[in-house]
């Protein structure tokens, strides 16, 4: 038998060429309904949601043990078709029905766009068509969300340093020792990190410095944690024969491609970490790991503060820590467009026929 609904769509219109959306822009589509005949519809709505979600599986003897976790942004909601009693309804006619839709990103702290093995981060559009008597018919796409972030203002990016010593034993004799130290902590993608090692090799072999970089994903739930590491590049050192010192220095360059880390987030976090070691043969290798933030490229403007809870930067704020970081120095942040400005809320829906009310923020943990 012929369906009455040939097919429900949600689209959006990408803002950019690399198809992101960051906090304050604009999120514009269209709902398409296409009916073969006469429809009654209860409801038609479209939902933009942001929302984390972990889940996994464990086994423990003959019991399998599910965790799962949810940590919801903001949802907001609009209906194009909504009637009052569920007894009402409204017909369509047969044919192609358009219904745009614009809402805008809420300027909150949110976690960038994110999917893993056992969870994801992820900000979508959801059609959904309700009908008596029939399961609701429902249309997903998402978007990705890059969120506005001015890491120059982060104290926590600072330089680094580390040292080891370690005496060897068995089929060794005598010590090596690596003093270590990292410009900074924040790195954009595709950008050079250089170390500094002094590295000193009183054993009775050669000894080889290597550089691995790694990521680290984690998932929360139920008081659980779930980790998946995965080595991203390797390099190797000129070998250091046995007793002489080197200062040895190394340009990795962070590939293009590689994901941006991610915090802010309470049930998954995806962390990068710089191994430093001593390749030793016949011995364990001594070791350093530093944490490394890895930061998007900055196409995405330094976000102003955000209008519910900061007040504006003075004229040169930051400079200072900028200039310390290796950052450059962005000057004195803008105002977000005045159609963007969070405390003015969007036209109604009847002005242009395109904005939904800002209402029906969920912020609640599940």
């Amino acid at each position: 038998m012929l369906s009455t609904v040939k097919s429900l769509k949600v689209s959006y219109n990408p803002i950019n060429e690399a198809n992101t959306f960051t906090n304050g822009d604009t999120v514009s589509g269209q709902v398409t309904l296409e009916v073969v005949k006469d429809c009654q519809i209860n409801s038609l709505s479209v939902k933009f949601k942001g929302k984390a979600r972990v889940m996994w599986t464990e086994r423990h003897g003959n019991t399998t043990a599910t965790y799962h976790s949810k940590e919801k942004y903001f949802i907001i909601k609009h209906y194009f078709i909504h009637d009052k009693t569920p007894t009402d309804s409204s017909v369509v006619a047969p044919g192609c029905h358009v219904y745009p839709f614009t809402f805008q990103i809420p300027f909150k702290k949110m976690p960038p766009s994110f999917k893993g093995a056992d969870g994801k981060i992820a900000y979508s559009l959801e059609a959904r068509l309700s009908r008596s008597l029939r399961i609701d018919k429902k249309d997903t796409t998402e978007l990705t969300f890059v969120p506005r972030v001015d890491w120059s203002q982060d104290p926590e990016l600072g330089p680094q340093h580390e040292s080891k010593d370690k005496k060897m034993k068995l089929f060794n004799s005598g010590s090596v020792s690596m003093d270590v130290s990292l410009e900074k902590t924040g790195f954009f993608q595709g950008e050079a990190l250089r170390v500094l090692a002094c590295i000193q090799n009183n054993s009775s072999r050669e000894i080889k410095p290597k550089f691995c970089l790694y990521r680290k994903h984690c998932f929360f739930a139920k008081g659980r944690r779930r980790v998946h590491t995965k080595d991203l590049l390797k390099e190797v050192g000129e070998p250091i024969p046995p007793s002489a010192h080197q200062k040895v220095t190394r340009v990795i360059t962070i590939p293009q491609d590689i994901e941006p880390s991610i915090s802010g987030c309470g049930i998954i976090t995806a962390e990068h970490r710089l191994r430093v070691y001593l390749d030793v043969k016949y011995a364990s290798d001594p070791e350093i790991k530093f944490p490394i933030a890895i930061l998007r490229s900055p196409q995405v403007p330094a976000a102003p503060p955000y209008p519910e809870t900061a007040a504006p930067y003075p004229a040169g704020a930051g400079a200072g820590a900028a200039a310390a970081f290796g950052f450059a120095n962005p000057g004195p942040p803008q105002p977000p467009p005045a159609a963007l400005n969070p405390f003015d809320p969007p036209p109604p829906y009847g002005a242009y026929n395109l904005y939904p009310p800002m209402t029906g923020f969920g912020t609640e943990r599940q």
